[in-house]
């Protein structure tokens, strides 16, 4: 880092902040229903909830620990945190020296490049020891309050327009999802039939109250017009197997509502016949069996984009038979009226959700005759090929904005958004002066004892700044 502007200097970050973490309480999702209250609880993306008590009660910057938004050019790597709070072990906890101005420290985190200090297979994390080693670009002190200002002013309007294209994404999203239901029971641009087909034979399921439909359709049960399986579940065992075949499979990760994503591909080790029995065909309606709330019973139709692809035990595939129904207006309904139906059926915990194969096929389906079928289809496209349209200028919109908050983070700490003063003190200067006056001073020596799980129980005593007054921490 050899162009730094006059009176700036590179130092580690371990250098310049106290790193609190040995005061961070681990505590379990139980544990906080059990105990929430109004003190906020932090992990590695933010807040995750409240609690009853806290464990700091000052001015800090929180770094997480681990996850992927290390890498992630658009999310937040730290955050500030006021007043009480309580903070887990996924989070660095983070309290800037004297030659330090926290909001300076917040913004500079968020624009560093953390590739070669994050690290990690599964899941990245960020040691303590890498996170010392961070270099901290660090102008005088006046300076960086000058950029702290500049840089508040600008992302705040920056974060109005930003806040305003994702309302604007969600709106698109409301619209999209409005389309696909009403298309999948015939009312995209029709009042309400009066005359109602009547409902299909109860099946052993909730079907709730159903959407209204001309009397010229009916209504039919998923297994009556097609044929429902599941895929393939991975035999971890047998992927050397030699006379299994390899090809390519659907996850849930996969089948997103309305669309494939099909940018990662996953491959797998099947027995021939099993390729054969799962392989997909144009037309088929693929629908996840369920994961998070929101996959559950999401979908959409397979094309053929690749050759000899399955899917695994997560995806259920629907193929119409006799051309009884197109497969849109299938996937529209099962996206629209069926994210109800699948969440009354399936089965939920705190965060997951799955339907069984017995209940899919007993969804229930409105059926209209095939000759309007095409032009449902038709018309509902018009409607989604126009929010389609939207969703790419905001999406564009949204990918201009984020480069444009880091370019301007970068060329706050390139020392160019506000200008030097001379007769500021240099950063070198204090670092000095600093380093100067704690040598002159015998560093208190404290021990810490490991804590007994009893100990760990215990409403844990508030930290602030005045607990560390007797505590000297070299530079």
């Amino acid at each position: 880092m050899t162009d730094l502007s006059p009176g700036w200097i590179v130092a580690p970050l371990g250098e310049l902040v106290d790193v609190l973490d040995s005061h961070r309480i681990p505590v379990s999702a139980k544990e906080r229903v059990e105990r929430s209250g109004s003190v906020p609880y932090y992990g590695a993306a933010g807040q995750v909830g409240s609690i009853d008590s806290a464990i700091f009660d000052e001015d800090l910057v929180l770094l997480g620990e681990d996850g992927v938004q290390f890498f992630d050019p658009h999310k937040d790597k730290a955050y500030r945190i006021s007043g009480p709070a309580w903070v887990n072990n996924h989070a660095h906890v983070l309290r800037p020296r004297e030659l330090l101005e926290i909001s300076y420290l917040h913004h500079y985190l968020n624009s560093f490049d953390y590739r070669g200090y994050a690290n990690g297979t599964t899941r990245l994390k960020l040691t303590q020891a890498a996170m010392n080693r961070i270099p901290v670009r660090l102008p005088p002190r006046a300076e960086q309050r000058r950029i702290v200002t500049a840089l508040d002013s600008h992302l705040s309007c920056w974060e109005m327009g930003s806040s305003q294209l994702v309302g604007t994404q969600r709106r698109i999203n409301r619209f999209r999802d409005q389309v696909m239901m009403l298309a999948g029971v015939g009312a995209l641009g029709r009042d309400e039939p009066q005359f109602r087909a009547l409902p299909p034979e109860p099946a052993g399921v909730q079907d709730g109250e159903l959407p209204a439909v001309p009397d010229t359709w009916h209504w039919m049960r998923l297994e009556e017009f097609a044929e429902v399986v599941g895929g393939v579940t991975k035999d971890s065992k047998r992927q050397s197997d030699p006379e299994f075949v390899e090809v390519p499979y659907l996850r849930v990760a996969n089948v997103q509502r309305a669309r494939l994503d099909l940018s990662e591909v996953a491959r797998i080790k099947v027995p021939p016949k099993k390729a054969e029995q799962l392989r997909l065909r144009p037309g088929d309606v693929l629908l996840n069996e369920g994961g998070d709330r929101d996959k559950l019973g999401r979908g959409w139709v397979w094309e053929g984009q690749i050759p000899g692809c399955i899917h695994q035990n997560h995806v259920f595939r629907a193929r119409i038979k006799d051309e009884v129904l197109h497969p849109k207006l299938l996937a529209w309904h099962a996206n629209g009226f069926g994210r109800r139906w699948f969440e009354v059926n399936g089965l939920q915990s705190v965060n997951l959700a799955s339907i069984s194969l017995g209940k899919m096929k007993k969804f229930p389906v409105p059926i209209p005759p095939r000759a309007e079928q095409d032009a449902l289809v038709q018309s509902a496209e018009k409607y989604l090929s126009l929010l389609d349209g939207m969703e790419r200028a905001v999406t564009s919109a949204r990918e201009k904005a984020n480069r444009l908050r880091a370019s301007l983070l970068a060329e706050a700490f390139a020392g160019r958004l506000v200008p030097q003063d001379p007769d500021d003190e240099p950063a070198a200067e204090l670092l000095a002066r600093i380093r100067a006056e704690r040598a002159a001073t015998i560093p208190t020596q404290r021990t810490r004892s490991r804590r007994t799980p009893k100990e760990l129980a215990a409403p844990p005593t508030r930290v602030t700044g005045d607990d560390y007054q007797q505590e000297t921490l070299p530079l």
